[in-house]
């Protein structure tokens, strides 16, 4: 659903920056709480899975394909500051390295493929997890259903901006349905990506996954008829391994690194659902070449390497690394905030008492 320069005129798309840019920076204060030393790369690794898994188009009707948008898997996994902030990153990579979704309608789809997916994504399934009871089960079924929905609002939200400022005169009926059409049926997948995701990992590591905090209920004994929590057990110190989170880490980024250099070479070619709705509908008129058109990993593939099979697969390794670094980096910086913050107001106590 990455949108080109073109489709939304310049003063919407300047707005839509704008939000975008206020929801990243509200974000960033509010990752200070989600992430610590064991998270943090865990977010750096969730925003280059997210790349290599945008990779995998697969198709969901006649000359239509659909790839994850990843809001909803992101907020789950390490919450919803985090979230808006790994599918930014991802974004940014895409837009300036391989000419996907336009340089001015970046902040479009930030606001769109980010804003829109997670904080809808991550309130539906808190709302659900409210409901249901906590188990791995009943939260890989919210995952799904999350999922399902963050993927049509966020054709929702795409619709209002083209009625607001969009570049052509199509009627906004014939683009809404044809929007949300298509869309669910992306959902779908987007959905099935999500929950064997975020079941996997809780499987494994539910401590590291943001939404699976406080999975395990506490015991329950029944006493004179009535049921009363049992007396917390005493903390047993961790084995090093279960402590790490390098296995996880590892596991996670050979399987983008596959993912995105290999299994991506047989994705589906049919254009995505806004490219699908765009040409049929006329959405596409106005529609304006890329900035970085002629960058080296454009459509990506690297640039004076013929074998396609060998170009795509180098380039998906080579954005899954970018990635990586400018994620990690960027959740590094934000930890290292954090512990500074913390000592500053550890400090002022101190002084106080």
């Amino acid at each position: 659903m990455h949108v080109p320069d073109g489709f939304i005129n310049p003063p919407v798309s300047a707005v839509a920056g704008v939000v975008a840019a206020g929801a990243v920076a509200v974000s960033l204060k509010g990752a200070r709480r989600e992430l610590d030393e064991r998270t943090a790369p865990l977010a750096g690794l969730v925003a280059a899975f997210i790349f290599a898994v945008q990779m995998l188009n697969f198709p969901v009707a006649a000359g239509t394909s659909g790839h994850l948008l990843g809001g909803a898997l992101a907020a789950i996994l390490v919450g919803p500051y985090t979230g808006i902030l790994c599918v930014s990153v991802v974004l940014l990579m895409q837009g300036i390295l391989f000419a996907d979704g336009g340089l001015t309608a970046l902040g479009v789809n930030i606001l769109d493929m980010g804003i829109v997916t997670t904080v809808v994504a991550y309130a539906l399934f808190r709302g659900l997890t409210g409901l249901l009871p906590r188990t791995r089960r009943s939260m890989t079924a919210a995952s799904f259903v999350a999922a399902l929905v963050s993927v049509p609002a966020a054709a929702c939200a795409f619709t209002l901006m083209y009625w607001i400022g969009g570049t052509t005169d199509i009627p906004i009926g014939k683009v809404f349905t044809a929007m949300v059409g298509v869309h669910v049926l992306i959902g779908i997948g987007e959905a099935v990506i999500t929950a064997l995701t975020v079941g996997a990992v809780i499987a494994v590591r539910p401590d590291l996954v943001h939404g699976a905090r406080g999975l395990t209920a506490p015991l329950k004994l029944r006493v004179d008829g009535e049921l009363v929590d049992a007396p917390a057990r005493e903390p047993v110190a961790a084995a090093p391994a279960a402590r790490s989170n390098r296995g996880l880490w590892a596991t996670g980024l050979v399987t983008a690194l596959v993912l995105a250099g290999f299994v991506s070479f047989y994705a589906s070619a049919n254009p995505d659902g806004l490219e699908k709705v765009a040409t049929d509908k006329g959405i596409d008129k106005k529609a304006e070449d890329h900035a970085a058109k002629d960058s080296p990993l454009a459509d990506y593939g690297v640039k004076d390497i013929s074998d396609a099979r060998i170009s795509g697969g180098l380039a998906g390794v080579i954005g899954v690394g970018a990635t990586l670094v400018v994620g990690s980096g960027a959740f590094y910086v934000v930890t290292r905030r954090r512990r500074t913050h913390d000592s500053s107001a550890s400090g002022s106590r101190t002084e106080k008492v």
